[in-house]
């Protein structure tokens, strides 16, 4: 088996995050569904920035926390776009620290490339509640450290 890549890019923004545990995790829950790796990259950006990839690419006007390009799906190759801005600001609306906000976003994106949709109600209810058990996962992984 190849190496699975998952790579951090920062654009227009500082933060902090353990690189190598959020890799192990995502691993973990890719392979708990029977895919595989090739490449992913998460890019660390802007709220301006992920404004112009959405009207560039998705021709809508509004900021959002994450933006998802699956380009292959075995194995995974994909682009993640995630608003640090918008990250930080829902941590400070659902009262929750930035660190759990952020792995929802990653863990959401993920979700999204193995074929879960969050359109519907139903959808948005099971696409939650997967969040927080990979969430859960994480901090039992990681015994409460740190992103």
């Amino acid at each position: 088996m190849k190496e699975e890549k998952i790579f951090f890019h920062r654009l227009e923004v500082e933060c902090e995050l353990n690189e190598s545990a959020i890799q192990e995790w995502i691993i973990k829950q890719i392979h708990d569904f029977n895919q595989y790796i090739e490449e992913i990259n998460f890019v660390l950006c802007s709220d301006e920035y992920i404004l112009q990839i959405n009207r560039d690419h998705l021709h809508h006007d509004y900021y959002t926390d994450i933006i998802t390009f699956p380009y292959q799906i075995d194995p995974i190759v994909a682009d993640i776009y995630i608003s640090i801005e918008r990250v930080r600001e829902n941590a400070l609306l659902y009262e929750v620290k930035e660190e759990h906000e952020l792995l929802r976003v990653i863990i959401h994106g993920i979700l999204h490339i193995l074929g879960f949709e969050d359109s519907s109600e139903n959808q948005k209810s099971e696409m939650r509640e997967m969040e927080d058990k990979s969430i859960d996962l994480y901090y039992k992984m990681y015994d409460n450290k740190s992103i």
